[in-house]
């Protein structure tokens, strides 16, 4: 093995291709809804898709999540809050996505993720590590709405 690649990196960069491949199961996503939302309606299309995810988190919990795990009544009340985000994000996939395609709805989502997440990283937000906004996070930014903007361009 090559002697820069530690265990650590090889770990990182296996993470890495997993968030790739999970953005991609994302876009595959946004392009079910859509036709899922105009067939049956674009809330039904929502609950469909967080009732299929939520029967498989339910049987991965069973069979693999330990069984002394906090009880939600101990947690502090913003730490769940994130579930109000999932169903906004999926009804506002099911809306854009037939109207404005897969491509475009998915970079939006990717310049919003990537804003929020230079903010959490800088100010570290909902209990993330601290990495300092720099020139290099705010120029891959950059590239990014420079990319939605070529993809709005191309549609015009």
């Amino acid at each position: 093995m090559l002697s820069f690649l530690s265990t650590e990196n090889i770990m990182q960069i296996i993470l890495i291709l997993a968030t790739i491949l999970a953005g991609a199961g994302l876009s595959v996503e946004a392009g079910l809804l859509g036709p899922l939302g105009q067939q049956v309606g674009k809330l039904w299309a929502t609950l469909s898709i967080f009732g299929v995810g939520a029967c498989l988190t339910f049987l991965l919990m069973l069979f693999f999540s330990p069984r002394n795990t906090l009880s939600y009544f101990s947690l502090p009340g913003w730490q769940l809050t994130g579930g109000i985000l999932g169903p906004v994000y999926v009804v506002i996939l099911t809306l854009a996505t037939p109207v404005i395609g897969v491509a475009m709805t998915m970079i939006g989502v990717l310049v919003g993720q990537i804003f929020q997440s230079l903010l959490n990283d800088h100010f570290a937000l909902f209990g993330s590590q601290h990495h300092k906004i720099n020139k290099h996070r705010l120029i891959a930014l950059g590239f990014i709405v420079l990319a939605l903007g070529f993809i709005i361009w191309g549609e015009m």
